[in-house]
């Protein structure tokens, strides 16, 4: 299907060089424009070049279950909720493995040294993992068809493993084959045949320290057995009154303690089982009364002794008394009479100790304490009587505040890493243990292939992280607060109180120039923060400005007026009003109640070394509405502007000038370019109020069935109920006006009320805005913001494409996919095939036909503003929700003083392309097939003292369009992306040279130019879960997988690519999941992985004395294979376990086949297979000797019979 699918391909695309058009039933190519064959580009990408696969995860496993601890290698292994396995050892090795069930990891336990580790799962099978490769496979799993798993344990050095049961049966596995034996501890047997009530599901298990040959088994009731495996029967058992939660011994073997759900500790000795010898509440007090107070569970309890003190140590979770509520999670440590409790910020999931031996029976000398909670992760030390923490190697506090967005950075300057790290130590927290990380098991060395790489973390609190992602590792550089801008929000009342946000800080995304180092936030609350780097201190004034981007304005224009007028005056018209652009602005005339979503602190703030806040935007709430969210934002250093837009309109900041050049609603920036036709309707009087829906708590991510996720960011095209004019105030020139912070084009008119204007544009006549054919309205539809609850678990799906954006962006968009041309002047063909085609729903009347146009994608670059452009210039790609491509020319004085003092002059009268569906990206490619980068200014520290001698000037570096037209003269490539298809252009004529149409079921959600194997494509992810790439500028497909079958939002938002082939997204409110799409990368990931098991000699075992071993002292041996094995205890009933080998039989191997451990692997494989044949071999020869025996036998009877008898008696 594959090979078929290329062949059609390649009936309309031809690879390499670039052939023909393809604009196909998209567009069609103007016959005066230059043909593709006149731009050469050998394209070097093929379908070769590209793979997908994960490379790492990083961050806190998410909702953790289980945990386990090799104390021989060093690594710790954690089990989750949704099946995965997370395998640490030193930074760099770091392992991410998935059960295919996705079942809840109930139980892990390490085959210690040796390379392999035994999941249980709530789906009752066991799987055996081999640890000895860099991806870990699974060889072998155990399926339990009438049983429950309950609890494991496994003996250090044994190949057997106890497998307890709900039904309180003991079951014994062999790890070797994996196969049950036929030795089982039945629960009616384990206790007295007097006891009528059932005992309860196992839950402990564990050999003694003096005899392997005892086997102590808890159950949940309450009742201790040890029961001897020799003789098949119970030395002794325990009655208590309270459940049992845990188990643990005492080195010696003498005597055992065990936590109860009273919040007691009882020990018991072996001597006298009657009763326990030791009873204590370590947490209950006595009343008054006599009484003790009632105490929660004692979930676990580790009773461990040390070499360098006689009081050993106790340490358990949980005791606490109930009438203290309000009390965080506690761990307990008690050492002789000293007790320290430790608080947790999270409840305890799973805690385990470490100890210097690995054997049972000898003094554990442990040295410190690994805690897994709910969210994190930490480490106890255990030889400082303080008991610090060491400090967290592992990033897992990205989830500390909720990820809200992401931004990945490939290939920075190498300078911007060694900065960020020396300014991020700074702030570091103190107080950790001095001593190393204990957790350091495996080998991990710097890949041949590595280069800067950073990722940027958005937070609910309005914190922003950067992320040294370089060599698959991540390591926080630097942390922003961006709430320090802002004075503290007093709580509000009335209707502000309704609508106040519960993060007002949260981020929503961000823009970085690693060059520049210039960086600008988007906040929920509609601001805009700007921040300059600098290694120095600064006392510094933020300037603000405030802005009204708030029309509710639409445009009324009725078909019959099209031709003639396509501007209106309308006295009772409420256009976006533009405050004055000094810094500090207050509110604009005409808005009594205009006040801001949040207070920038008017005190000079003292800012430290990193990023410092220079300027804020903010959007103003209007007649007590609050403002649209921004959803697009670009910032250009070389330009020094910066530019957001909502579905309102679009505002362009000088950052420099700290003055607004552009404040227009989206529908003024066409002029008189406008290609769509807008009915009046009449206002109703009862307008939904669209603020409900503003500002809403984003506050958490995380997918808790407790808690009702709200999202946060308000409609892009939301349709209004008043009836407003399409005139806006456009008719200033730009000289008069940039005090006002209004810059328009300089060919536009000033519009009287009542008469009709004719704009020219900069092509002579006038173009009208209705092509042949063309329906004399467009059908909008009715996109009432919802509020959402994000699922709990992945979604199945979503129902419309407009459900989907909902809660990617949080917004109710509406895109017409339907329209779509290459330019505004149409021919009678693109009208037929453009025209609406979807059949009218009775449900959408004439009164909903207008839509709101949102700006969905900015980006500043050097293009050609106009068709008759000679030369390029600055210019602003602003892209909507109807799928138009605007060029905005911006004219920039180049000389440094006047840079500082003339205003800009930003003219909206550009060309417009056309696209199906929302346009997501932009990029400039050279007529030889190479991106242009934008431009930007060498960074200079603002705060750096000056030097007289040499006075400080602007460094741009530019990368304009025609210092590389050797090949075809004047013109570059311009791609544009939208979430239906892809079209290159040919600028300055505006020419579609190739259309590609990506997705007809679905759309993208996300689209960007990537740079992969010294080439550029551009790469595409879907919301059905495909991963696309497609070459430029031919637009031939690369790749289409199915990465991901069910796409969730948080996905969704935070998916992102960046160059060498690279991408992520945030697999969980706690992990960040990398991936790949390149064929080298893949290739070269086994390489780039860490080791997780490294050859180490077991330590021996300590010899105890003649003394110590005349009295007992040492403990006894068990031959386990002689108890278990089949020849002892028989087969185990095939309808009580299915065996199932590893995932396609050898397949599983396939990861390792290059390396030594892959021969061990299959060397390994091939004993078990040869065991198991010699087994069979060894059956046929025993019933050939038990068949050659009785042949003997009748033989010889028949030779006594006929012994004494003559031959004629035979």
């Amino acid at each position: 299907m594959k090979k078929f699918r290329k062949v059609l391909d390649g009936l309309t695309t031809s690879p390499g060089t670039i052939g023909s058009p393809t604009c196909g039933s998209a567009a069609s190519t103007p016959t005066a424009a230059p043909t593709p064959r006149e731009i050469d580009v050998q394209e070097m990408l093929v379908s070769e070049n590209f793979q997908i696969c994960k490379t790492v995860r990083h961050g806190f496993p998410y909702q953790p279950t289980a945990l386990a601890f090799d104390p021989v290698q060093k690594i710790v292994a954690i089990g989750t909720r949704t099946g995965g396995i997370r395998i640490l050892g030193r930074p760099g090795v770091d392992c991410y493995c998935q059960h295919e069930s996705g079942a809840a990891v109930l139980q892990l336990q390490f085959l210690i040294n040796e390379g392999a580790l035994v999941t249980a799962c709530a789906d009752d099978t066991l799987h055996l993992w081999n640890l000895r490769q860099r991806r870990p496979a699974v060889l072998h799993s155990l399926k339990f068809n009438r049983e429950r798993i309950t609890f494991c344990h496994l003996p250090f050095q044994s190949k057997w493993l106890y497998v307890g049961t709900e039904r309180g049966n003991t079951h014994i596995v062999n790890i070797e084959s994996f196969i049950l034996s036929g030795y089982v501890i039945m629960w009616n047997k384990a206790i007295e045949l007097a006891t009528k009530t059932h005992p309860g599901p196992v839950v402990h298990l564990s050999d003694s320290p003096k005899d392997e040959g005892k086997l102590l088994i808890g159950f949940e009731s309450g009742t201790v057995v040890q029961w001897d495996l020799r003789v098949k029967k119970a030395d002794f058992r325990i009655y208590y009154d309270e459940a049992i939660h845990s188990v643990s011994w005492h080195h010696e073997g003498k005597q055992f303690m065990c936590s109860h759900s009273d919040g007691s500790l009882t020990m018991w000795n072996l001597r006298n089982t009657t009763k326990p010898f030791q009873i204590t509440f370590p947490h209950g007090k006595v009343g008054k009364d006599g009484r003790k107070e009632s105490c929660k569970p004692i979930l676990k309890v580790e009773y461990k002794t040390s070499r360098n003190s006689s009081e050993p140590f106790i340490i358990f979770s949980g005791g606490l008394s109930y009438d203290k509520a309000g009390r965080r999670p506690t761990l307990t440590i008690m050492h002789g009479k000293a007790i320290t409790v430790l608080e947790m910020d999270h409840p305890i999931v799973e805690f385990m100790v470490l100890c210097e031996t690995p054997y049972n029976n000898e003094i554990q000398e442990p040295y410190a304490v690994v805690v897994l909670l709910e969210k994190d992760f930490i480490v106890v030390d255990l030889t400082q009587s303080n008991f610090p923490i060491f400090e967290n190697p592992y990033p897992m506090d990205i989830h500390e505040s909720p990820v809200t967005c992401t931004a990945y950075f490939a290939d920075c300057p190498p300078d911007i890493i060694p900065i960020l790290y020396s300014i991020g130590a700074k702030n570091k927290k103190t107080g950790y243990s001095q001593k190393e990380w204990p957790v350091s098991g495996g080998t991990w060395t710097l890949g041949s292939q590595t280069y800067p790489e950073i990722i940027i973390t958005g937070h609910a609190d309005g914190s922003i992280k950067f992320w040294d992602a370089s060599a698959i590792t991540l390591q926080m550089l630097y942390k922003l607060k961006t709430s320090k801008v802002f004075e503290k929000p007093k709580p509000s009342e009335g209707r502000a109180a309704d609508l106040a946000e519960e993060d007002p800080f949260a981020v929503q995304m961000v823009s970085w120039c690693p060059h520049s180092r210039v960086f600008c936030v988007v906040g929920i609350s509609a601001h805009v923060i700007l921040y300059r780097f600098s290694k120095y201190d600064g006392n510094t004034q933020i300037v603000s400005l405030d802005l009204r981007l708030q029309g509710d304005g639409e445009d009324p224009v009725s078909p019959s007026e099209t031709e003639n007028n396509p501007c209106f005056s309308d006295p009772s018209c409420h256009s976006p009003q533009h405050p004055p652009a000094s810094p500090g602005c207050g509110t604009p005339d005409g808005a009594k109640d205009s006040n801001q979503c949040l207070k920038v602190k008017s005190r000079p703030v003292r800012m430290p070394p990193g990023y410092q806040a220079e300027l804020v935007v903010q959007l103003l709430w209007v007649d007590g509405e609050p403002p649209q969210q921004i959803t697009s934002l670009d910032v250009n250093s070389a330009y020094g502007l910066l530019a957001f837009g909502n579905c309102n309109g679009l505002a362009v900041v000088d950052y420099i000038q700290k003055s607004i050049l552009l404040c227009m609603s989206t529908l003024d920036l066409y002029g008189a370019a406008d290609p769509y036709q807008r009915l009046t309707r009449s206002p109703r009087k009862n307008r939904q109020s669209t603020s409900d829906f503003c500002m809403r708590g984003l506050s958490n991510f995380y997918s808790d069935s407790k808690k009702r996720i709200r999202t946060s960011y308000q409609s892009l095209t939301e349709l209004t109920d008043n009836q407003v004019s399409m005139d806006m105030e456009r008719s200033k020139s730009p000289t008069s006006d940039h005090v006002n912070g209004h810059c328009t084009s300089p060919t536009s008119q000033p519009c009287s009320a009542g008469k009709p204007r004719l704009p020219v544009g900069p092509e002579g006549p006038r173009l009208t805005r209705r092509g042949p054919g063309r329906p004399p309205f467009r059908k909008a539809q009715s996109a009432a913001c919802m509020e959402i609850s994000l699922p709990v678990s992945h979604t199945e799906g979503y129902a419309s494409r407009r459900a989907m954006l909902q809660q990617l962006h949080g917004v109710s968009m509406y895109s017409h996919d339907e329209h779509h041309t290459t330019s505004y002047c149409w021919t009678e063909r693109e009208s037929r095939e453009n025209s609406f085609s979807r059949s009218r729903s009775s449900s959408v009347s004439s009164i909903d036909r207008d839509t709101k146009e949102a700006v969905t994608t900015l980006q500043f670059g050097e293009s050609y503003g106009r068709k008759n452009d000679a030369l390029p210039s600055p210019c602003l790609w602003v892209g909507t929700s109807l799928g138009v491509a605007l060029l905005i020319p911006i004219s920039i004085p180049t000389d440094h003083e006047e840079r500082l003092e003339e205003a800009l002059t930003v003219g909206p009268s550009g060309g417009v392309l056309m696209l199906k569906g929302s346009i997501l990206r932009f990029a400039s490619l050279d007529c030889g097939g190479s991106l242009i980068q934008s431009p930007y200014e060498v960074w200079r520290d603002p705060n750096a003292p000056e030097d007289p001698d040499r006075p400080r000037r602007r460094k741009l570096v530019n990368f304009s369009p025609s210092s590389s037209q050797e090949a075809c003269g004047d013109g570059h490539l311009a791609v544009v992306c939208s979430e239906k298809q892809a079209k290159v252009f040919l600028m300055p004529s505006q020419t579609c040279l190739f259309v590609h149409n990506i997705t007809e079921s679905s759309f993208v959600l996300r689209a960007d130019v990537v740079s992969v194997c010294n080439s550029i494509c551009l790469a595409c992810f879907c919301a059905n879960g495909h991963v696309m790439t497609l070459s430029l500028p031919s637009l031939r497909p690369l790749m289409d997988v199915n990465y991901l079958p069910l796409t969730d939002m948080r996905i969704a938002r935070t998916f992102c690519f960046t160059n060498g082939g690279q991408a992520l997204y945030l697999s969980s409110p706690t992990e960040v999941q990398r991936i790949t799409y390149s064929q080298e990368m893949c290739d070269n990931l086994q390489e780039m992985l860490g080791e997780l098991f490294t050859p180490i000699e077991t330590p021996e075992a300590q010899n105890r004395g003649f003394l110590k071993g005349f009295f007992g002292g040492n403990a006894q041996n068990v031959d386990r294979e002689e108890l278990f094995g089949e020849a002892a205890a028989g087969k185990a009933s095939r309808s009580l376990a299915q065996h199932i080998p590893g995932p396609a039989g050898m397949e599983g191997m396939k990861a390792a086949a290059g390396g030594v451990v892959g021969d061990l692997a299959r060397a390994r494989i091939a004993l078990d297979e040869r065991g198991q044949r010699l087994g069979e071999l060894e059956e046929r020869t025993a019933l050939m000797m038990t068949s050659a025996e009785t042949f003997s036998k009748h033989a010889h009877e028949l030779m006594l019979k006929c012994k004494d008898k003559k031959w004629y008696q035979l």
